[in-house]
């Protein structure tokens, strides 16, 4: 059984999905005017985590994650650069596209843009008119949050305690100043026509659009960072409610935000840390073991000794990892992983990962699991005999944890020709003779070779 924390309730719950053995699910994505910071790929990786699970233990998961192609910033930047909104979003949407591939973030079931999915965007935006959860002032509409009873249930906000602050901007055309835009008339950027005039969408309708235009219907799980939660997932909320009378969602996952040595990360504040450049320096089973050390609702703090430890912890992973490819390839010609996990001490590993994964994601724990399964490798493997099928089931176990949290590398087995230098190596070492071994050592380091 699974048990996830949903935020909308405040409670952590059995995990039932809508339709049984399918998991529908969505992420709020980038909004592409720049290059992803660490911050927000948290999100994009821990809930690649979630679906890997899910699909593990035998799930069909539909994983979506959106990419808002226009936006204030994006029309800034273009001006700033002189050139066009497209030409701003497409690069900022490719270079994002790549650094999921860097993550080892698996192909999500579709990407969508908002600019593909402006008709259905207008139809919505009807909907709500006609159903009097919307007005329309001089080419503007606006939602009306009146019209929901329990706005602000995501957050806990109470709609009459809500005064105009510091996100929400005092507008004269409003009926009452939390209503929020959902279509917003302007001449400046990308404007389509629409019933009120040329304009554009409000960020807080796209989603809600996007979810119902591909899974048409409420989804299970709804995901994103607990700076989402209020204004825009309870917006979407509270659009969803007038509009097909649910909460969008079954579950409201929040991911803790990632901060800069105790400070708010932000493009705006100009303290971030870019990911691409972050995977590129440490490589991405690091960069997701760094991620996944926290609990995913709490924050985490970037700091150089946090970075440092991820590296040191996962290079113990991979050496134990290796020794033990290596050590089935050079003694048992063997690479397989396809075998059962039988041995109760493996077992047991096994079962606790799949607990601590059912317990609310809890990837720190699962981690525990695998320096677990560190060190039973590591005591096998000094023993002047093995079995060999006992090797394959660790194997087994290395290649399922890791691939679950994404942190699976590719170890290539060495050639016929480099596996003969490694054993003249060791038979050099065993005769006590250093200086052959020396030499063959050298062979082996030039070659790339790590034993």
């Amino acid at each position: 059984m699974i048990r996830l924390y949903n935020s909308l309730t405040g409670k952590t719950e059995e995990f039932v999905p809508i339709n049984k053995n399918e998991v529908a699910m969505y992420v709020c994505g980038s909004t592409v005017y720049d290059d992803m910071h660490i911050g927000n790929s948290r999100p994009i990786i821990f809930f690649d985590v979630v679906a890997r699970f899910l699909t593990y233990i035998g799930y069909r998961v539909k994983l979506v994650s959106n990419f808002t192609d226009i936006d204030d910033k994006i029309i800034k930047k273009a001006q700033d650069e002189n050139t066009t909104e497209n030409e701003i979003a497409d690069r900022y949407m490719q270079s994002i596209l790549q650094t999921y591939q860097k993550l080892n973030i698996l192909p999500h079931y579709q990407n969508p843009k908002v600019t593909e999915t402006i008709p259905q965007i207008i139809d919505f935006i009807q909907l709500l008119i006609q159903r009097k959860g919307a007005y329309t002032v001089n080419g503007d509409v606006y939602f009306s949050v009146e019209t929901v009873d329990d706005y602000g249930v995501l957050s806990g906000q109470n709609k009459d305690s809500l005064i105009v602050g510091s996100r929400i901007e005092e507008n004269e055309k409003k009926r009452n100043p939390i209503d929020f835009n959902l279509w917003k008339s302007t001449n400046q950027g990308l404007r389509w026509d629409s019933p009120w005039g040329m304009g554009r969408p409000g960020w807080h309708t796209e989603c809600v659009v996007m979810i119902q235009s591909i899974f048409k219907n409420k989804i299970d799980i709804h995901g994103g960072g607990s700076d989402l939660k209020f204004p825009h997932h309870d917006n979407e909320i509270a659009q969803s409610e007038v509009a097909y009378h649910h909460h969008l969602a079954n579950y409201w996952m929040h991911n803790g935000r990632v901060d800069l040595h105790g400070e708010k990360m932000s493009k705006s504040l100009g303290n971030v840390i870019w990911a691409h450049e972050l995977v590129d320096e440490i490589g991405y089973p690091t960069y997701r073991l760094m991620m996944m050390n926290v609990p995913y609702r709490q924050p985490l703090s970037y700091r150089s000794e946090v970075v440092q430890q991820a590296i040191a912890d996962y290079d113990k992973i991979y050496r134990s990892h290796l020794a033990l490819k290596r050590k089935l390839q050079f003694d048992f010609q063997s690479i397989d992983e396809n075998c059962p996990v039988t041995n109760p001490e493996l077992q047991k590993i096994k079962d606790n990962f799949i607990e601590a994964m059912s317990d609310d994601f809890n990837t720190a724990n699962a981690i525990t699991q695998i320096h677990q399964l560190v060190k039973i490798t590591n005591q096998t493997l000094r023993q002047k005999e093995c079995n060999a099928d006992y090797l394959k089931q660790l194997a087994v176990l290395y290649h399922d944890l890791l691939w679950i949290l994404g942190m699976l590398q590719e170890i290539v087995p060495l050639k016929e020709k480099e596996v003969e230098l490694v054993q003249n190596w060791i038979a050099a070492r065993n005769r006590k003779d250093f200086a052959r071994a020396d030499q063959l050592r050298e062979e082996i380091s030039h070659l790339g070779i790590i034993v």
